[in-house]
């Protein structure tokens, strides 16, 4: 006969998942940014495995990203499965990964420590948490989720790559960190098409609304993420060069952007105003519609700058997101009201306004300061806030009724 878990008696931020990983990718995201606008000024200087930015890139991808991916990843895992969620030490073995990676990665920043060291470390946070999740998966027979894993370890081989360019060898320059985003988005499309939809048909049905999303996928959800992984493939793989090859990747995310919007159309966002809670679940998706139609731009023409378009993605739709997903589950996991307070609106406004300010920079032409200054400002207080809100949350019991 199967015994019960026993109650959990260590420190409680070791619980569950996504209390140490919100915290990490909320910490990161601030410091982070904080170092790449101390790299633009010169503050930080010496020999680098990375070159600053490299650095920046790669600790938004791999180390603020994949902090989220993991609390995010971690806390499913019961969910999908209806197995114990992991906690006390071997939690902290993983949070304790992701930290080395962090030290080493900072070291390729002012050292020249073995790039293999730095690759092999900072990757294996993606490749444990695929081989944790992927036997969890296949002992519950919930076959559906099985497909989660991969960006997982297309996210580890993305980490890889971006390493060994960084050290000289010989990788198609930007490979690795395009082929990590194009995983992220399409995660975002994929896991964005389930939790979206399902949580405003809910709140609707609760209201009693009769328009509704559509509770099951059809031909517009399909086109939209076949386009959209098509594409976001296609540029990865094509976005140095110029022929037939680019034009094509090019058109498939302009149909991308177009079959996007309408999915996104059919889940009702406007009716969920009321709610910010759910409201920027739809904004953050709506992110992934303009950034793809910015990265097809840069492939069709000289005049989209690309910055706009990884901007788009990356403060848009990956910013917005994370932040959207970290606040709802923390709430919701921790036994609290599933509403938004001031303070988180307040947070879901600094983030797209941080995102609306660089786009506005790069297409301005010459990187104004100013904007520049005002998207940092804002990204930065947005995730110190967003920390300093919810840890309490994070390292306190569930709330019960």
């Amino acid at each position: 006969m199967a015994t019960a878990p026993r109650p959990y008696a260590g420190p409680m931020l070791l619980a569950e998942g996504f209390r140490p990983f919100f915290l990490a990718a909320a910490v990161w995201a601030a410091v982070a940014l904080g170092l790449w606008v101390a790299l633009l000024s010169g503050a930080i200087v010496g020999p680098r495995v990375l070159d600053p930015l490299a650095w920046h890139i790669h600790e938004m991808l791999f180390g603020f990203v994949m902090a989220g991916v993991a609390g995010f990843i971690l806390t499913a895992i019961p969910n999908w499965t209806g197995r114990p969620a992991l906690r006390g030490r071997p939690l902290g073995a993983l949070v304790a990964l992701w930290l080395a990676g962090r030290l080493l990665a900072l070291a390729a920043l002012v050292s020249t420590p073995p790039a293999i060291l730095v690759g092999a470390v900072d990757a294996g946070l993606p490749l444990a948490l695929a081989a944790y999740a992927a036997p969890q998966v296949v002992a519950a027979r919930n076959w559906r989720n099985l497909v989660m894993t991969v960006p997982l370890l297309v996210l580890t081989i993305a980490d890889g790559l971006m390493v060994a360019e960084g050290a000289g060898v010989a990788v198609p320059n930007g490979l690795g960190w395009r082929l990590g985003l194009a995983a992220v988005i399409i995660l975002i499309s994929a896991i964005g098409g389930r939790i979206i939809p399902a949580f405003t048909r809910n709140w609707l049905v609760k209201r009693g609304a009769t328009a509704l999303p559509p509770a099951s996928t059809g031909p517009v959800d399909r086109l939209a993420l076949a386009s959209l992984h098509t594409g976001l493939l296609a540029w990865t793989f094509l976005a140095n060069g110029r022929g037939l090859g680019t034009a094509l990747a090019g058109g498939l995310l302009l149909l991308a952007s177009a079959a996007n919007l309408a999915r996104l159309v059919r889940w009702r966002g406007w009716t969920t105003l009321a709610e910010p809670l759910l409201t920027v679940l739809h904004l953050g998706y709506l992110w992934v519609v303009v950034g793809a139609a910015l990265l097809a731009g840069t492939l069709l023409s000289a005049a989209v700058p690309t910055a706009a378009a990884i901007h788009a993605l990356t403060a848009g739709s990956i910013g917005t997101m994370m932040l959207a997903v970290m606040s709802r589950a923390s709430l919701g996991h921790t036994g609290r009201a599933l509403t938004a307070d001031r303070v988180t609106v307040g947070i879901y406004l600094m983030v797209n306004g941080a995102a609306l300010s660089r786009i506005v920079a790069s297409l301005m032409g010459g990187l104004p300061m100013l904007l520049l200054g005002l998207s940092a400002l804002l990204w930065i207080t947005a995730f110190v806030l967003f920390a300093g809100r919810y840890a309490p949350y994070w390292c306190r019991p569930r709330v019960t009724a």
